[in-house]
């Protein structure tokens, strides 16, 4: 009945409460000289004017002030006012005929006891009306509480009044001073309470309504619902509530950083800016997810042009459309705005296409994060992942130095340390191809073909910035995990011991920044990363925060299994960070600099190129064992070696 109620059209809709407030006027009315008169009431002679007026004057006061207009299921405040106004206007226009008219039978003061109880019929009319087209006397599918009874929280409930999928059962606050207070009618409970609230209430889903609190103080609320079988969602930053982005309505599932547990530290706006604003800046794989988001920062930092190159039309469309929407949104009211955007597909092992574009746009500093990255991927295919990693990273150097550069920062993986496969290895050797390039004087390559822009003397800084897994990449565990989650699981984690670290996309991007900010020249940059988390962990915690169970022999009855599905070719078991021993401190606390012994570029170059003739092959046993030559450390491994 009430889906069909919905489907009618509004000309009907309209025509049964216009009904329903001339039977609400007459009964009122009826009502009114019955109270006054202290005797069931029948209308004699001059009454029945006033029982026909009543409809004829109020209507089109109705009509008027926009009573019809409204939507009951969204009714609010404001709807409220309005009928209090009209009802108002209507019952002053009454008693001025009636004390006028004097008309003989009809007592003066039905003229505010017929208002007054007409006021007080239609206001519930609307009100029983809202109930049951939101909902509220049926069961919503799910059962709310809001963690934060603040501006958000109350914002939020009252956002929640036409929504027929969540009921409101009540607000959580750590204030004791809201305890046992209500907002909207709904209790406000200490902390303490929410065990038994959970419990008692059926509660599914808790909302946290806390935008502006630090990291740290979710992460001991989260840590405290953990425990509970609900599901954990959050409201949208006060950035986005203030850009009009969003609205307090739009839950979300929590944000990565709260799954990492660690807060980031904030920026030096220094080093950020310092090789970036006002100048030319290229990215490579600038469509990938470290890419894109140097390019976001990058921006920020109002470079004079900023380089998108990528092989992927796709990717170089979506980061390039992205990015100019957001120059033209700031168009003269930030510097970022006269940043020129230049989109160009392209590969970077293209020698000639990397060294013309770096010729064209004469770029002083270079941010190189095109590679392959999966270790399974790279692994099956080794010619095209050492072709991609070492020999493009080795075209985009020879294009830095011939167009004269001035910085040059290689995304690198802790991978590259004592790697078991492929993929860290060629990470590795790209490594060892910037440090020994860094160590010549001068360096290989020079600006001749390139004008004198640049003198001899001046050679390009090259370092490299080393870092683990980023939560949320494509190629990440995060958004694999939610899809096996929501589609009712198992959740795969290949072995229980794997281990990994793990930094925020947005992180990673502002710490490579600032590293590259402060490099000399040769510099390996490793980002210090926090503790290490075991896979396994973070499956479980993403399980509880979804509001499920996890299925297990001591718990046969959950909602979720984890299955280990065995490590894959040139797994890990844990990552390293570092070559060696005591690394540097540096100006900031989450970057450190490490020196690691090298080969001399003469003594590369002829292992390089037996490589590169390897990868043209396609010759997989050469390729492997010509790293072995470049690569000390590098022991291949099967699935199950650590």
């Amino acid at each position: 009945m009430l889906m069909q109620a919905l489907t009618w059209p509004r000309s009907i809709k309209r025509l049964i409460v216009v009904t329903l407030d001339v039977g609400l006027g007459l009964l009122a009315m009826w009502l009114a000289f019955s109270l006054r008169l202290d005797t069931l009431h029948w209308p004699e002679d001059l009454q029945w004017r006033v029982y026909l007026l009543g409809p004829l004057m109020a209507l089109p006061i109705f009509v008027h002030l926009g009573l019809y207009r409204a939507i009951f299921r969204y009714n609010g405040i404001t709807a409220l006012l309005t009928t209090g106004r009209a009802v108002a206007t209507y019952g002053a226009l009454l008693l001025t005929l009636l004390l006028v008219a004097k008309w003989e039978g009809v007592p003066r003061s039905v003229g505010i006891l017929q208002p007054l109880i007409l006021l007080l019929f239609i206001g519930a009319s609307r009100a029983l009306g809202w109930l049951w087209l939101s909902g509220r006397t049926g069961n919503a599918p799910h059962r709310l509480l809001i963690y934060g009874a603040g501006t958000a929280g109350a914002q939020t409930a009252a956002g929640l009044a036409g929504a027929r999928q969540y009921a409101l059962r009540g607000f959580v606050d750590d204030d004791p001073y809201k305890t046992g207070s209500s907002i909207n009618g709904a209790l406000v409970y200490a902390p303490a309470a929410l065990a038994e609230l959970v419990r008692r209430e059926g509660i599914t889903d808790v909302l946290l309504a806390l935008p502006s609190a630090s990291h740290e103080r979710r992460r001991d609320i989260i840590k405290n619902l953990g425990e509970l079988p609900v599901r954990i969602r959050t409201l949208p930053s006060l950035t986005d509530l203030a850009s009009g982005r969003v609205s307090v309505t739009d839950f979300q599932d929590l944000d990565i950083i709260d799954l990492l547990g660690r807060a980031p530290v904030d920026p030096n706006q220094e080093l950020l800016e310092r090789n970036l604003r006002g100048s030319v800046v290229l990215v490579t794989g600038a469509g990938g997810s470290i890419g894109s988001e140097l390019c976001r920062q990058i921006l920020r930092a109002r470079p004079a042009k900023l380089m998108l190159v990528d092989h992927s039309e796709y990717a170089l469309y979506s980061i390039h459309h992205e990015l100019q929407a957001v120059v033209q949104a700031q168009q003269g009211s930030d510097d970022a705005a006269s940043c020129t955007l230049v989109p160009l597909l392209a590969n970077v092992t293209d020698e000639a296409r990397m060294a013309r574009i770096c010729r064209e746009h004469l770029p002083s500093s270079i941010y190189h994060a095109a590679a392959y990255k999966h270790v399974p991927m790279v692994e099956a295919n080794p010619a095209e992942g050492i072709f991609n990693n070492v020999f493009g990273t080795l075209s985009a150097v020879r294009a830095a130095l011939e167009c004269g550069a001035r910085h040059f920062v290689l995304i690198s993986t802790d991978k590259a340390v004592h790697p078991t496969n492929v993929m860290g290895a060629s990470k590795r050797i790209a490594e060892l191809v910037l440090q020994a390039i860094s160590a010549c004087d001068p360096p290989p390559f020079g600006p001749e073909g390139c004008g004198t822009h640049v003198p001899r003397h001046h050679p390009t800084r090259f370092c490299m910035v080393r870092f683990g897994n980023v939560l949320g990449s494509s190629g990440s565990v995060i958004p694999l995990f939610r899809r096996q989650i929501t589609a009712g699981g198992p959740v795969t984690v290949t072995h229980p011991e794997v281990t990994r670290y793990f930094m925020t996309i947005p992180e990673a991007a502002q710490l490579v920044l600032q590293a590259g900010a402060m490099a000399e020249g040769g510099d390996l940059f490793l980002l210090d990363m926090g503790e290490p988390i075991r896979i396994v962990d973070l499956a479980r915690r993403m399980v509880a925060l979804s509001g499920l169970t996890v299925r297990d022999e001591q718990h046969p009855g959950g909602d979720i299994a984890i299955e280990f599905t065995g490590l894959r070719p040139g797994e890990k078991l844990y990552e390293e960070l570092l070559i060696g021993d005591h690394p540097l401190s540096t100006a900031h606390p989450r970057i450190l600099r490490a020196r690691e012994e090298h080969a001399p570029w003469e003594g590369m170059q002829a292992t390089l190129e037996a490589l590169r003739r390897a990868t043209l092959a396609d010759d997989t046993a050469a390729i492997k064992a010509l790293l072995r030559q470049l690569v000390p450390g590098y022991q291949p491994s099967g699935p199950a070696s650590p």
